[in-house]
């Protein structure tokens, strides 16, 4: 996929009305995308109301609506589940901090990057296990790290070496924390920015954050559409160019402490490659 994306773009900004092959005709007549999301403020976010929002998700909001489709309807997905849920057409598309790798790069086709970012645990105040990688995790047999199922989480700490018995997999992370203040785990991982949104909110002296995990990478995202659904990812690469271009894009995620530039200094074929 990646060999030939900077082609099939170019092909779709020079006539990005080639790149109608259907699918975004379907979206514009019913009037809406079908996203999957994660509940993981800065990147996705539902509030009280059901409302929408976080940086994923009002990207490809801004998107669609310059591609004709008024609007995006969420469903909130654990990650383990989002790209089967995708393949089986129950979502048009992932906008959801789902990270590029060379795995999920070859079962979804993936648009040039949106939100990057970097790990983080979260821990009781003081470290006492003195935890700043996976592998400290792994070597410590009384350890137990709490992960998203699914999520990049997860597989970074089982790759480190840490027993399956001794990562528990969380729904979301008002759970995550709550186990970590109960004593059932003694770290709590996610992206950099969601493990700040969330220890913040909780205001818990006894918490803390390291950040970031000695030894992870710096990750991106982009919205992962169906294989077969290459033309729309093209259009939408299109419309994506032209908000990083214009600044628009980093208006839209910056406020919520992503960085455009990050995103900009990079590509789908490199961080498909890399990592």
């Amino acid at each position: 996929m990646a060999a030939g994306a900077s082609a099939l773009v170019a092909i779709a900004v020079a006539s990005p009305a080639t790149a109608d092959d259907g699918k975004l005709e379907e979206l514009k007549g019913q009037g809406f995308a079908r996203v999957a999301i994660a509940n993981e403020p800065p990147f996705t976010a539902v509030a009280a109301d059901g409302k929408v929002s976080g940086a994923a998700p009002d990207v490809a909001r801004e998107v669609f609506k310059r591609l004709g489709v008024g609007d995006i309807v969420a469903s909130i997905s654990e990650y383990g589940a989002m790209i089967p849920g995708l393949q089986a057409g129950r979502h048009d598309v992932i906008t959801a901090g789902l990270f590029m790798k060379p795995e999920r790069c070859a079962a979804v086709a993936y648009s040039e990057p949106i939100l990057c970012d970097a790990e983080a645990f979260a821990l009781k105040k003081g470290n006492p296990l003195g935890l700043k990688s996976y592998k400290d995790i792994a070597d410590n047999p009384d350890a137990k790290i709490g992960a998203p199922g699914g999520g990049t989480e997860e597989k970074l700490a089982l790759e480190a070496g840490v027993p399956r018995d001794r990562v528990i997999v969380v729904p979301d992370g008002q759970s995550g924390l709550k186990m970590l203040q109960d004593g059932r785990i003694d770290v709590y991982s996610l992206p950099v920015l969601s493990i700040n949104d969330l220890v913040s909110k909780a205001n818990d002296p006894n918490i803390e954050v390291v950040a970031p995990v000695e030894g992870a990478p710096v990750y991106c995202d982009g919205a992962a559409f169906r294989k077969g659904d290459e033309a729309l990812r093209d259009a939408f690469d299109v419309e994506l160019a032209k908000l990083k271009e214009s600044g628009e894009f980093a208006k839209i995620i910056e406020p919520y402490g992503f960085s455009a530039a990050a995103a900009m200094s990079t590509t789908r074929e490199k961080l498909c490659a890399a990592q």
